[in-house]
């Protein structure tokens, strides 16, 4: 059987290459390429046509699962695996919504990370033990009504994108500038994602943003 050919996104050099030496280290597996960002990643997704992308979450510029739905969409053959920090409900929701076969924490054991991508290079699916653990416990400890709380996963790839923007301090005009979109749509996402939230005012908004890790503060 042929490699599997691995491209890595991560905005860490360092991280990219340790990753980089620990996959090429496997008979079965070729790294063909490295990416900073989302952008890259979609760029060099379509050169360089891999198996199997290897996405952080949390990086600068176009969100992560966007990118992802954007390399699937024009290629479909190319599997996605999240390999993140974050144990978080919201962001494995996201990861599927958006296509991806695996998503795997960066503290997990190396051998998990080697048998995810074996798994998803089979067609399967991996998640870490513990975010399903995590899943299990949060299904039980939960009080009823947070269970019936609005989620992140209930927003539009857009909104999510407007709500990291709005949470970084960008104006509606702002928005609209860098999205190419007009005003009174940027304001229509703004008003339903805030709606679906339950959020009224600009200090809730980065509240959850920073609580979901939509943006980093330092």
């Amino acid at each position: 059987m042929a490699k599997t050919r691995i491209l890595i996104t991560d905005d860490h050099t360092l991280f990219r290459q340790g990753l980089k030496g620990l996959l090429q280290a496997e008979q079965d597996m070729e790294v063909v390429g490295e990416a900073r960002d989302g952008e890259e990643a979609i760029s060099k997704a379509a050169e360089l046509r891999p198996d199997i992308v290897v996405m952080d979450i949390g990086m600068p510029g176009i969100p992560s699962f966007e990118a992802v739905r954007q390399i699937r969409k024009n290629r479909p053959e190319t599997r996605a695996l999240f390999l993140t920090m974050y144990d978080d409900e919201d962001y494995l929701g996201q990861c599927l919504e958006a296509g991806g076969s695996g998503y795997v924490l960066k503290d997990t054991p190396a051998e998990q990370l080697i048998t995810a991508i074996r798994e998803i290079r089979r067609g399967g699916k991996y998640l870490s033990p513990r975010i399903l653990s995590k899943l299990v416990e949060d299904i039980h400890t939960r009080s009823p009504e947070d269970r019936f709380k609005p989620r992140l996963s209930t927003l539009t790839p857009r909104e999510r994108e407007i709500l990291k923007f709005l949470a970084e301090g960008l104006s509606v005009k702002e928005i609209a500038v860098r999205l190419e979109l007009s005003i009174k749509t940027v304001e229509a996402h703004k008003f339903n994602l805030m709606r679906k939230l339950d959020i009224h005012n600009k200090a809730q908004l980065v509240q959850y943003a920073i609580k979901r890790k939509i943006i980093k503060i330092a």
